[in-house]
């Protein structure tokens, strides 16, 4: 943020609500613009650069909101990376989706909260300048990292590497721990490609059983099978001309794989129940954590499919191996945590920032999130420390399967099974609640215990 103070645009057509803002602003530290009219609100942002703007959704007797939505898209063509903030009387939640739809960062009624209003206010400067001192989700380039975040080496390689490939339609394959990221590189791969515009479907294979793969890739016709009521759509139907993402694809069993290896080489497939083939037009990532390579040599995946899904191959770093982001991840976390649940910003020591950047991280990305949340939520202080920290992680590391011991030494799939054998003692071989403690489907979990040969 500049070291000036900001300036604040007040856009409404009642003179006693301009005031009473430019009073509260002002005794805050902010510059402040007001104007009455949709006119005068575009002559000014024409000329002018607000740091943010406050405005008003109706301009006349109707209350729809309408006008303030105009205005809003007239706006940002003017100031797209200027914040938003809408007020109105007439306070929905549809027309807060509106809004937020149409560019809006923000969501007012009126009467307000004065207090809450400034937070809103401070937290939202606060990310603006951080885009402005180069954390913007879009690159200089224009690449758009799509809220991957982070500047460590090992990250910058990765995604040199998505930035060349974004827009050909090679197969991407993406490796990496469980909570790396994975997905959030599919979305980067869909929207720097030329098919952006186009559909972006996920499509977890773990969680689609042996039985139901034809009817949940391929859809079927009415009466095409016993319970086939209706005509369902495939997921290869709703992706054509956009991307497909293929999570878990080392879950897929071998019969699958032969089906799956027939749409993408030949880029056709048929609808259960229909006897021609559809022609589709998509882009495939797939992603997985397991090592394809040695389920190729141990007969468990098939060759040619492998080598027709990683033309090209990237690989997430842990997050032990990119400390350096993890202040970054915390206080990301921490802002967009609080913006949810209307909480007022927090601090966090230095000394909790380094505690943080020591741990070990077996859960990566998605074990910080899940941390950096409890201990807000839990925490209510106005600056977090270290000790904060260290309770909910010391609680949360025992919530964890009672046997885990040390992980030095043992390699992904090692550390997998003994997670599900441990899993299986806790709950008593309950599936339903290990799957669920894992963060897994039943199916998922059936295929990680014939792989393992773990037996009940």
């Amino acid at each position: 943020m500049s070291k000036f103070a900001p300036m604040i645009l007040i856009i409404d057509d009642d003179r006693a609500v301009c005031l009473s803002l430019e009073l509260l602003l002002k005794r805050a530290g902010y510059e402040v613009t007001s104007v009455s009219n949709q006119a005068d609100a575009i002559d000014y942002v024409r000329g002018n650069s607000p740091q943010l703007v406050l405005m008003d959704m109706n301009f006349s007797r109707s209350t729809s909101g309408d006008e303030g939505l105009i205005l809003l898209r007239q706006v940002k063509l003017f100031r797209p990376a200027v914040p938003v903030i809408l007020m109105t009387a007439w306070g929905s939640i549809p027309l807060a989706v509106q809004g937020i739809q149409a560019g809006a960062s923000d969501f007012i009624t009126k009467p307000w909260n004065n207090q809450l209003l400034l937070q809103r206010i401070s937290t939202l400067l606060d990310i603006a300048g951080r885009e402005d001192e180069g954390e913007s989700a879009v690159d200089s380039d224009g690449f758009d990292r799509s809220f991957i975040i982070g500047n460590s080496p090992e990250l910058l390689a990765v995604l040199d590497t998505i930035k060349r490939v974004a827009k050909t339609d090679a197969s991407v394959l993406i490796m990496g721990e469980n909570g790396t990221g994975k997905e959030l590189i599919a979305q980067a791969l869909h929207v720097n490609s030329r098919r952006k515009s186009k559909p972006f479907v996920k499509v977890n294979l773990g969680g689609v059983s042996h039985s139901l793969f034809e009817s949940e890739m391929f859809g079927h016709k009415k009466g095409a099978f016993t319970g086939a009521t209706a005509d369902r759509e495939g997921r290869f139907s709703v992706a054509d001309k956009g991307t497909i993402f293929l999570d878990e694809i080392g879950d897929l069993d071998m019969s699958c794989q032969v089906k799956l290896l027939r749409v993408l080489q030949e880029h056709t497939f048929e609808v259960l129940g229909e006897s021609t083939p559809r022609k589709v037009d998509i882009r495939v990532v797939c992603a997985t954590n397991a090592d394809l390579a040695q389920m190729v040599r141990d007969r468990t995946f098939r060759e040619d499919l492998f080598y027709r899904i990683n033309l090209i191959t990237v690989t997430l770093p842990p997050l032990r191996e990119r400390r350096s982001d993890i202040p970054l991840l915390v206080r990301y976390f921490a802002d967009e945590i609080c913006r949810l649940n209307d909480m007022p910003p927090v601090k966090i020591a230095k000394t909790a920032m380094s505690y943080l950047s020591k741990l070990t991280y077996p859960g990566n990305i998605r074990e910080l999130k899940n941390l950096v949340e409890r201990t807000l939520l839990v925490g209510g202080a106005d600056e977090l420390k270290a000790s904060h920290f260290e309770r909910q992680y010391a609680q949360q590391s025992s919530e964890l399967p009672g046997k885990m011991m040390s992980l030095n030494g043992l390699t992904l799939d090692e550390i997998e099974k003994r997670t599900i054998v441990d899993a299986l003692e806790k709950y008593n071989n309950n599936l339903s609640q290990v799957a669920q403690a894992l963060g897994i489907t039943r199916q998922s979990l059936y295929r990680r215990m014939e792989k393992y040969h773990i037996g009940l």
